[in-house]
């Protein structure tokens, strides 16, 4: 499934995203989640919590896709 997600601003972080679409339910499981390479960022493995993540670019977790698009 596909889940679109409009950024406010310029940029969201990797940690940030993760829980606000819900795939995680708290910043600890994000953190976890990211460092045991589980989160593809635009189809390769990220590890950066923090990482910048702008309009355009596409986030893999657990069987799901999110794509970012401007608000």
């Amino acid at each position: 499934m596909t889940i679109e997600f409009a950024v406010r601003g310029e940029y969201i972080q990797l940690d940030q995203l993760l829980k606000a679409t819900g795939l995680c339910d708290s910043g600890g499981s994000a953190h976890a989640a990211i460092n045991e390479g589980l989160v593809k960022v635009d189809a390769a493995v990220d590890t950066r919590k923090r990482a910048k993540l702008r309009p355009g670019q596409r986030v893999e977790f657990a069987g799901e896709t999110v794509e970012l698009i401007a608000e």
